[in-house]
């Protein structure tokens, strides 16, 4: 986990990651789903950094094993 915010008693948990191919960033979604278990948390955000020149930047949320993920893709 790379950054858990704890702003008037509620927690954010943030997960960033490089791109580095589809399967990378799978792995970093249930990654993310894991820790949000850990941390009795329904949601939470992974950020990915692509250097790609034809990114496709934005904003999705997904579900991974029953956790709400917002993806932001910069």
């Amino acid at each position: 986990m790379d950054l858990v915010i704890d702003y008037l008693g509620v927690r954010y948990v943030v997960e960033m990651k490089i791109w580095h191919g589809k399967a990378y960033h799978e792995k970093g979604g249930k990654q993310l789903a894991r820790y949000l278990e850990d941390y009795h948390l329904d949601k939470g955000y992974l950020l990915t950094y692509s250097f790609n020149k034809k990114k496709e930047a934005g904003v999705n949320t997904v579900t991974v094993d029953g956790k709400r993920i917002v993806e932001v893709i910069v």
